[in-house]
């Protein structure tokens, strides 16, 4: 097992990982809109931050010598399901491979963020 990190994504803000890889797969921890140059989330709006979560995630996939085209499984998280079609369209923007997917609208996420995203990928 391999343990990924790299300072072109957030750093981890618990003690987890950014990813494992793992027998031919890269698990990615959920990230969220936080710019890995500021340590801050500055976007406000969910388009903003769905675009900050997939630079952050095609960070670390590529720092596990993976990439968003090799997404196997994805799992969304979003504060309001009535973001879901603004989400859909940067989101699909990404993942054009179209890997499985499952999206959940929940409470409350880490710094208050409107999305979070982890991802299994081929590496």
């Amino acid at each position: 097992m391999e343990t990924i990190y790299t300072k072109n994504a957030p750093d981890a803000i618990g003690p987890y990982s950014q990813a494992k890889v793992v027998g031919g797969l890269v698990f990615t921890s959920g990230q969220i809109a936080i710019n890995p140059a500021s340590g801050e989330v500055e976007a406000t709006d969910i388009e903003g931050q769905t675009h900050q979560v997939c630079k952050n995630l095609t960070a670390v996939l590529e720092a596990a010598g993976s990439s968003m085209d090799k997404a196997v499984k994805t799992v969304c998280f979003l504060a309001d399901m009535g973001d879901f079609a603004a989400f859909n369209g940067v989101y699909g923007q990404y993942f054009v491979s179209k890997p499985a997917r499952s999206c959940v609208a929940v409470k409350t996420l880490p710094k208050n963020v409107l999305v979070e995203v982890e991802v299994i990928a081929e590496v």
